[in-house]
């Protein structure tokens, strides 16, 4: 099962694809403008991207590009009417990994959703395991403690699974707020402290003890394993 995201200002299209992809399994969150879908890809854990090319407010173009420079390797399926093949070449090299064009199946469109979550791996269901309880899938973006599902929000599992990579490793504050803060104008101390207050909330026993994230002090914040 898979998290997508449709973006498509085309309502009754987006209800039809979202159909068949809850009959096979999956999550699916809809947008019909390009920038309510941005905001969905920076809040949400999106395992794959179905994107019209043509939207509005912002292009399918413009979202690809927005999605390759801040480097989220999110799969993209794009959808559009553009038939040419130098269509095709330029929506490759703007970063989407697959190419539909209309009018199409739904049922096709199910086959290369699998398909590509298949080649990504998405629904491996491996977890890295630590001995303070923690695991994390990052194939699909999820976490357990103490082996119960906990839900995430997009930065909570960044800070978690930058932390993972390097356990005992101390994150400063800024180093935490370079690499997993996107917006500029949220890059103050005080952000990351509020993040890593919520997130202990979720994985402590108890959150005012912590023994998963720790606090060192005037440093930063390190995982405990």
């Amino acid at each position: 099962m898979a998290q997508i995201l449709i973006i498509d200002d085309e309502e009754k299209i987006c209800e039809f694809i979202a159909a068949f992809l809850i009959k096979e399994g999956h999550n699916v969150s809809i947008a019909n403008l390009g920038e309510e879908g941005i905001k969905k890809i920076n809040n949400e854990n999106i395992d794959l991207i179905i994107l019209d090319r043509m939207i509005p407010d912002i292009s399918g173009d413009d979202i690809c590009k927005i999605i390759k420079n801040k480097n989220i390797k999110t799969p993209i399926i794009m959808i559009t009417a553009k038939t040419e093949i130098d269509d095709r070449v330029e929506g490759f090299e703007l970063g989407c990994d697959d190419y539909i064009c209309k009018p199409f199946s739904p049922k096709e469109m199910v086959v290369r959703v699998n398909a590509m979550l298949r080649r990504c791996n998405i629904n491996s269901s491996e977890y890295m395991k630590f001995n303070n309880g923690l695991e994390v899938n990052k194939n699909i973006r999820k976490v357990k403690i103490r082996g119960e599902d906990i839900e995430l929000t997009k930065t909570e599992y960044e800070i978690i699974e930058l932390m993972t990579r390097n356990p005992h490793k101390i994150y400063t504050r800024e180093e935490l707020l370079e690499k997993v803060i996107d917006e500029s104008y949220d890059k103050l101390d005080r952000v990351i402290d509020t993040h890593i207050k919520n997130l202990r909330k979720k994985i402590e026993i108890d959150s005012k003890k912590p023994k998963i994230i720790k606090t060192v002090y005037g440093v930063g914040y390190k995982l405990e394993n």
